[in-house]
């Protein structure tokens, strides 16, 4: 017999079952989305170095402080991570080697300012942290990974 107390309780478990589908399906759109939101700030970042390269080689060798290279190496390296790196994880391929070689560009950024704003440093948290979700759980669904990788990776079958 169904008394009221098991069916709220069962209509409790449906409505948390659906609520758990929807956000499953909102998966893929949401780690497209945050690919694109850190692909775009590293790739405008990139840009912005590219237009004038006489200051960004001087803020690498005045301002940025990046251990174990040269400035214009520094200058280069960085530019090129922040124009490549962003264009593959918006794609979703090799998403977690981007994300990878991001959070590497968004560290060494950190590291090698002297003085940073708060404001500022809350910002490289948080593409860390999206970086990290990335690296660890992968592009999602909406990415060339998912369709690429499985068409290369084949692995060997063995008569065990």
């Amino acid at each position: 017999m169904n008394t009221p107390k098991n069916a709220l309780l069962d209509r409790a478990i449906t409505l948390g079952a659906l609520f758990s589908r929807t956000l499953n399906g909102l998966q893929p759109l949401t780690l497209l989305l945050s690919r694109l939101y850190v692909a775009e700030v590293f790739f405008l970042s990139g840009l912005t170095k590219l237009r004038d390269w006489g200051t960004t080689v001087a803020l690498f060798t005045d301002e940025y402080k990046v251990p174990f290279l040269p400035p214009a190496m520094a200058a280069f390296m960085g530019t090129a991570g922040e124009l490549v790196l962003p264009v593959l994880l918006a794609l979703g391929l090799g998403g977690r080697f981007a994300a990878l070689g991001l959070s590497v560009v968004n560290v060494v950024a950190v590291i090698s300012l002297s003085e940073i704003p708060a404001a500022a440093l809350a910002y490289h948290y948080m593409w860390g942290a999206v970086l990290a979700y990335i690296v660890i759980f992968g592009p999602g669904a909406w990415s060339l990974d998912r369709y690429v990788w499985p068409k290369l990776y084949k692995p060997s079958q063995s008569n065990d």
